[in-house]
């Protein structure tokens, strides 16, 4: 049985819809220190899609790795986590239309002066959180001493105490943890993959993510999502 906690995010008679999230993400999902929601663009953005539809949403919080697990098995019915839509995702869960445009990013400490790219990773301590396609692509650079962590945070708080040379992550989640950290860790070079979030469906409920990608084009039409990256990613309190 997996672990995780329930949050209610709409009252009513609509259908009620469980999303699984794992509340861990600066910007995109984390837990409100005063009131233990989850909060962030994600959350805001579901939401949103729900409001649009008129679905009742109950977020449960899980481990991203075991969010996915249970998702596959259609223990939940759906999830948005900063998830990359992948070739080997669509296998064991149906996702929506993309709603934002993600790479990867390297993450280095902020003393670091011979890591400037993903090319200079060989042979160095590399980490990622398990299950990200981060991770996977850590674990294809030559020679790489590879660790995977079960969350992104112990990812970075390794960085930082300097137990590993660089982290590789998408690049709005490494914004945000750059932005919150800027005298210990900084990105290093550019994006260096081509990737889209997406909410992931049950892959038994077709009828579910037809409803999601009919609220995200109006969220996306009536320029409700341009406002969230305004008020997450762009200027984030």
């Amino acid at each position: 049985m997996l672990a995780s906690v329930l949050f209610s995010s709409c009252q009513g008679n609509a259908k009620k819809v469980r999303v699984v999230t794992d509340a861990i993400w600066p910007l995109f999902e984390t837990l409100d220190e005063t009131s233990k929601q989850p909060v962030g663009f994600d959350v805001d953005l579901m939401n949103a899609i729900a409001q649009k539809e008129g679905l009742q949403i109950e977020f449960v919080n899980a481990p991203f790795d075991s969010a996915l697990i249970g998702l596959s098995q259609c223990q939940y019915d759906a999830a948005i986590s900063a998830i990359t839509i992948t070739d080997e995702r669509k296998k064991s869960m149906l996702f929506s239309d993309p709603y934002f445009a993600a790479g990867l990013i390297v993450i280095v400490n902020i003393s670091n002066t011979d890591i400037k790219s993903k090319d200079d990773l060989s042979g160095k301590k590399v980490g990622a959180m398990l299950g990200t396609t981060g991770s996977f692509e850590a674990q294809k650079i030559l020679n790489v001493q590879y660790t995977a962590y079960d969350t992104i945070n112990e990812a970075f708080l390794d960085l930082m105490n300097g137990h590993i040379d660089a982290v590789v992550a998408d690049n709005p989640l490494a914004i945000g943890f750059v932005g919150k950290n800027p005298t210990k860790i900084k990105t290093a070079g550019s994006v260096f993959t081509n990737e889209n979030y997406g909410v992931a469906v049950c892959n038994k409920q077709p009828d579910l993510l037809a409803k999601i990608n009919q609220g995200l084009a109006v969220v996306k039409g009536d320029g409700e999502i341009d406002q969230l990256v305004k008020k997450w990613l762009v200027n984030p309190k």
